[in-house]
Formats: C-alpha cells, sequence, structure tokens
C-alpha cells in the first residue's frame, strides 16, 4: 500500500526552526503536486503548502507565507519543509499526502489527497 512518511518534528522553542521530510512513495503519476497539511488538537486538518513537480510551482497558506519553504529532492525522492521563525499557534501534526485530482499547486484541499503518512509532531513552546 503506498504511503507517505514523514519525519523531523520536535520540541522547540519560538523563533526557532525546524526541518521536516517526507519520503515519496512510487506514485503511479508522471506529475503530482505533493502537500504539506497540519492539525492541531480539536482543530481541522489545514494545508500548509504544495509543491507541483509538473511546473514547479510552490504555493503557500497565509498563516506560513515568508517563514516556510517547501523543496523537493529528486534524487533522495523526499520533499522538505523548512520551517522557520516557528510560533506556538504552529503546533500540530504535520502530514504529507499527494494531490489524486490534479498536479499544479491550488489552494490544498484535503479532500483531493491521498495516501496520508501518520505524520510527525511539531511543538512549540518556551
Amino acid at each position: 500500500q503506498l504511503r507517505f512518511a514523514e519525519s523531523g518534528g520536535g520540541l522547540v522553542q519560538p523563533g526557532e526552526s525546524l526541518r521536516l521530510s517526507c519520503e515519496v512513495p512510487a506514485l503511479p503519476l508522471d506529475y503530482y503536486a505533493i502537500g504539506w497539511f497540519r492539525q492541531a488538537p480539536g482543530k481541522e486538518r489545514e494545508g500548509v503548502s504544495c509543491i507541483s513537480t509538473s511546473d514547479g510551482s510552490t504555493l503557500y497558506a497565509d498563516s506560513v507565507k515568508g517563514r516556510f519553504t517547501t523543496s523537493r529532492d529528486y534524487a533522495k525522492k523526499t520533499v522538505y519543509l523548512q520551517m522557520n521563525s516557528l510560533k506556538p499557534e504552529d503546533t500540530a501534526v504535520y502530514f504529507c499526502a499527494v494531490n489524486l485530482v490534479r498536479s499544479i499547486c491550488v489552494v490544498p484541499q484535503r479532500h483531493e489527497y491521498g495516501y496520508w503518512g501518520q505524520g510527525t509532531q511539531v511543538t512549540v513552546s518556551s
């Protein structure tokens, strides 16, 4: 069964950085968009970012724009989420998944994504 694998989470203080990794399984798609999502306790899973192998574009939620950067290492089949200037409100479980509907980046919608991983916990606290 295809599934993504996230890693790199941890406990950091406000203002610090983390880099999350997402191992991309062998997908039956020529081009695709990989999304990062997060879910805080008691809240809906929300889209954080997207990166497309179709046109190389990226897209970010307003709440993380300017602080988070997503990139891809094709050789390692890994997508990264570099998170800088972390805030307590960034605390959540972070997930990656593939868009099963389109290969370009639009505002990430959970229902379009599949092959979810188990997620990695990010906690920002002093």
